[in-house]
């Protein structure tokens, strides 16, 4: 036994070495938070991966990091860490890039292979693309499945299930969320706002007494 919390040795597929625990790279996501290959072999095959697609080789930052900061490959700074988004996949918990250049490298990656952000947003999230997305909106005549509003934009789907359900405008996609897709609370809405309105009732001619036809009384006047 030797290594980090008393971790076996691990043997490396690619070089076929049995090496301490050190001489892998974190990996929280694999079952022994170890990455499946060595660090010297992870290197050399995200070389080769980097020259395949065409990239420049990975750098170093030219200057040493004090402790709190972290060098970004992409824009050359050392920034503080709070600039870097977190991630659970690193020992570090910061991704390599800074956040201006980690959304311009997600931007890049969405056009590259959907052809935009919004197609990727729709893949990923509901499971269909602008086509589907359009294919729909013309079912339901061009307008929101609700209220009937012109240019509807937002994708509705069953929280439960993932289901799309419909294509909503702004507020009512909003609407539903706040009311927690919940038929019965939308349903004690509904009967509230036809049963709790305050009406005018003629006593005397010319006086009126405000009352509610639930209640069958007045409101307290106010002080």
């Amino acid at each position: 036994m030797s290594g980090l919390a008393g971790q076996s040795d691990k043997m490396c597929p690619q070089c076929k070495r049995v090496l301490a625990p050190t001489e892998f790279h974190r990996d929280r996501r694999r079952v022994d938070g170890l990455a499946f290959y060595c660090k010297a072999c992870a290197a050399v095959r995200s070389a080769a991966s980097r020259r395949k697609r065409g990239m420049a080789p990975k750098r170093r930052s030219a200057v040493p990091v004090a402790e709190g900061l972290k060098w970004c490959p992409d824009c050359d700074q050392i920034k503080p860490l709070a600039d870097f988004p977190t991630t659970r996949t690193k020992a570090s918990g910061r991704h390599s890039y800074c956040k201006p250049c980690h959304n311009a490298r997600g931007k890049e990656t969405a056009q590259r292979l959907y052809g935009g952000t919004r197609e990727y947003h729709l893949r990923q999230r509901y499971g269909v693309g602008e086509k589907e997305f359009q294919e729909l909106l013309a079912e339901q005549g061009g307008v929101c499945a609700i209220c009937g509003g012109a240019d509807p934009q937002h994708l509705d789907h069953d929280h439960r299930t993932g289901w799309v359900r419909g294509i909503l405008c702004f507020n009512c996609n909003g609407g539903l969320g706040q009311f927690r897709d919940s038929p019965t609370r939308l349903a004690r809405a509904i009967t509230y706002l036809r049963g709790t309105t305050w009406q005018r009732a003629l006593i005397h001619p010319g006086v009126y007494q405000m009352c509610s036809p639930t209640r069958g009384r007045p409101p307290s006047p106010r002080s």
